[in-house]
């Protein structure tokens, strides 16, 4: 039988990199944002396809630091990090970045021990409901299809596949 850390990475690597039964991977639907479209925002748009990346990015790196024990927030780097001036090198940096920072928690839900997954994350915020770290990661990756179909989207506006 499968354990709760091997269900959840599986979820992961098909979402990221799988046949998700929804459409394309999230890295397939990012491999087509270009440096024109991803500082683009149309009309309506509450945020562009940079921001959302870095959005995307500050969550993966928050969650990794969750698992490691940290106590639930906001994301360090923000959690709508502002995209800056256009830069051509910015947004495959992002992406780079993005791909590191699932590696890394990858690595973190693999690591962590079988038990702690039913146990509350370390969440004093006195908000309700707080989540299992089973729940947190599983949430995560519905975060990250979410803002993929976002992205989707905003490339297909603006002129992208």
């Amino acid at each position: 039988m499968a354990t709760t850390a091997e269900i959840l990475e599986r979820k992961f690597d098909n979402v990221f990199h799988g046949q998700p039964w929804y459409g394309r991977n999230i890295f397939d639907i990012i491999s087509d944002v270009t440096f024109e479209t991803a500082y683009e925002k149309p009309a309506g748009a509450a945020h562009t396809i940079l921001e959302i990346l870095l959005h995307m990015l500050s969550w993966t790196q928050e969650v990794t630091a969750r698992l490691g024990g940290k106590f639930a927030g906001t994301p360090e780097g923000d959690d709508w990090p502002k995209a800056g001036k256009p830069d051509e090198a910015r947004l495959p940096q992002v992406i780079n970045d993005l791909k590191l920072a699932n590696v890394n928690l990858v690595k973190a839900i693999h690591e962590l021990p079988d038990e702690k997954w039913q146990q509350l994350i370390n969440d004093e915020r006195d908000e309700e409901p707080v989540a299992t770290y089973e729940g947190l990661v599983d949430g995560f990756i519905q975060h990250q299809v979410y803002h993929a179909g976002q992205i989707a989207i905003l490339n297909r506006m603006l002129g992208g596949r």
